[in-house]
């Protein structure tokens, strides 16, 4: 069952500090358990999960870890969609209604608002955590500051 949004956020971003310095655990396992954990205590989050920048092409987004409803969006260029542009302007993009937005690729009828964060190495974008809600007006500041938190934690195992 889903912690309430009250739920000290702080203590989530310090797990995610705990899951990413787990020994014998893969990139990919770690990033996982984060969008477990993210999924499972966060109410509005209905899914979660991280795209990567494709090391092939450098300018197409591949869906790697994630939690929730299969997604057609499995490879996603830069520019296109809410994830799109977060890979192109390396910025948080926050929409509290998707049905508003021109460039907005649909996963699933049931979302509502979405945020992406972008995980940078180095200042260079390497990956983004993105995150549907199935509820309009669903994210808060406080999830954005947490979430960019998040993903400066997980910046270095890229």
């Amino acid at each position: 069952m889903k912690q309430k949004e009250g739920k000290n956020y702080e203590s989530l971003v310090n797990t995610v500090s705990q899951i990413m310095g787990r020994d014998g655990t893969s990139r990919d396992q770690k990033l996982q358990q984060t969008c477990e954990l993210l999924a499972e205590n966060v109410e509005a989050f209905d899914w979660v999960g991280f795209y990567l920048v494709d090391p092939d092409s450098e300018r197409e987004l591949v869906l790697g870890p994630y939690v929730g409803e299969e997604t057609d969006h499995t490879r996603i260029p830069f520019g296109k969609g809410i994830c799109g542009q977060a890979a192109e302007t390396n910025e948080t993009f926050m929409v509290q209604d998707v049905s508003k937005e021109d460039n907005y690729l649909a996963c699933s009828v049931q979302v509502e608002a979405e945020i992406v964060v972008p995980v940078k190495k180095d200042g260079e974008f390497v990956a983004e955590l993105d995150i549907d809600s199935h509820k309009k007006d669903s994210m808060t500041e406080e999830h954005r500051k947490m979430l960019e938190k998040i993903c400066k934690i997980v910046s270095p195992l890229f």
